[in-house]
């Protein structure tokens, strides 16, 4: 089975399209990388140091030290395709991440994306 092409794009691309997302609804980066590190464990420090490598999509979840396991709590739509219902575990990654950075462009608190008191 062909890969998909995000599998191999750059996490570094992607990264400022999440914080410019986050930046045009006035919120911030650090909220975006507080994000990033509460989905794969990531401390800024590492987040910072992946980026700068310019691992793929791939890498960065297969290196990500601890996925949260409230990760599976997030639930939604997102490009169309119900969040729960992907199979494939590394878009199932991607996509919880597009998901939570959805919510925090749509103005939902910190508290509610990273799934505190759900």
């Amino acid at each position: 089975m062909k890969k998909h092409k995000i599998y191999s794009m750059s996490f570094a691309s992607v990264y400022p399209h999440y914080v410019a997302k986050a930046e045009r609804k006035n919120r911030t980066k650090k909220e975006v990388d507080k994000i990033i590190c509460w989905l794969t464990g990531y401390t800024q420090k590492k987040l910072e140091s992946q980026i700068k490598k310019q691992i793929d999509f791939e890498t960065f979840f297969a290196e990500a030290p601890k996925k949260n396991p409230a990760r599976s709590l997030i639930k939604g739509v997102i490009c169309g395709i119900r969040v729960e219902e992907i199979k494939e575990p590394l878009m199932k990654e991607i996509r919880y991440l597009d998901k939570m950075i959805d919510e925090l462009a749509k103005g939902k608190t910190m508290d509610a994306i990273l799934r505190r008191n759900d």
